[in-house]
């Protein structure tokens, strides 16, 4: 009897079992198939945020903000074998030198392109312009159909407050009023730089200066280093509208130009 009644004992405690296996087996596979089939939230593809209204929020966190040391526009030591009147873009560190010679260069924190956007070369300035009106190009228009296809130039474009064409490529160093994008990987390609800083090297810079872009993943040959002596460039006029009846929607955030 004692053996009869442990082999029940045991099926049925293998049925209960096999019964919690199949109930909870069919919960897990559907966790696992909607991990596996889900989709990163649309915020961290950096496109649904290219279209954002400036908030007054917003504003302030801008006008509050203090910029890393290190991203600070300032003239120092920096050895290179480029010619004086060069613009040096080091990506991986988010950083642009415009050369004096003599080993020196002034120093601007710049904001580039996010992981897929970055890239490489030379080019030379092939055009310049103040307060510059904004066409998204066809690529970008192709991601994000919903951008205007014209913005005129003022505050709120996405081109800040001055822009330098480089060659015949869609690729720009321009301004942004959005300070918190400097340092960081957050545009489509295009180099950016705060309004004011921007606005000191447009007068620096002339059509036909030519502009090394370093890769974010190489070792840059340049090397740079902020001089005990170094000192901060203050030479800034103050950033001004241009023509009447400008825009005022701000697409500067995320990743724009």
């Amino acid at each position: 009897m004692a053996q009869d009644f442990a082999r029940t004992a045991l099926r049925l405690s293998s049925a209960v079992a096999l019964a919690a296996g199949l109930f909870v087996a069919p919960a897990f596979v559907g966790s696992a198939s909607a991990q596996m089939m889900s989709y990163a939230p649309t915020s961290q593809d950096g496109f649904l945020e290219d279209n954002i209204m400036v908030t007054p929020e917003m504003e302030r966190d801008a006008a509050s903000y203090v910029m890393p040391e290190r991203l600070r526009r300032a003239e120092v030591n920096y050895v290179s074998n480029q010619a004086p009147g060069t613009v040096v873009i080091d990506t991986g560190n988010t950083q642009l030198y415009y050369i004096l010679g003599n080993n020196r260069a002034i120093r601007y924190g710049v904001g580039v392109g996010r992981d897929g956007f970055t890239w490489a070369g030379t080019e030379t300035v092939t055009r310049k312009a103040e307060w510059p009106d904004w066409h998204p190009p066809a690529e970008m228009i192709r991601r994000q159909p919903y951008l205007p296809r014209f913005m005129a130039g003022g505050p709120g474009n996405p081109l800040g407050a001055r822009a330098m064409y480089l060659g015949s490529s869609i690729y720009r160093i321009h301004g942004t009023n959005d300070p918190t994008t400097i340092g960081k990987f957050v545009s489509s390609g295009c180099i950016r730089l705060t309004n004011e800083d921007v606005q000191d090297l447009f007068r620096r810079v002339n059509v036909g200066t030519k502009v090394v872009v370093l890769p974010k993943s190489a070792a840059s040959r340049e090397m740079a280093r902020t001089a005990p002596s170094s000192r901060t460039v203050i030479s800034v006029q103050p950033a001004r509208a241009g023509q009447s009846g400008q825009q005022a929607m701000n697409l500067s955030a995320s990743s724009l130009y």
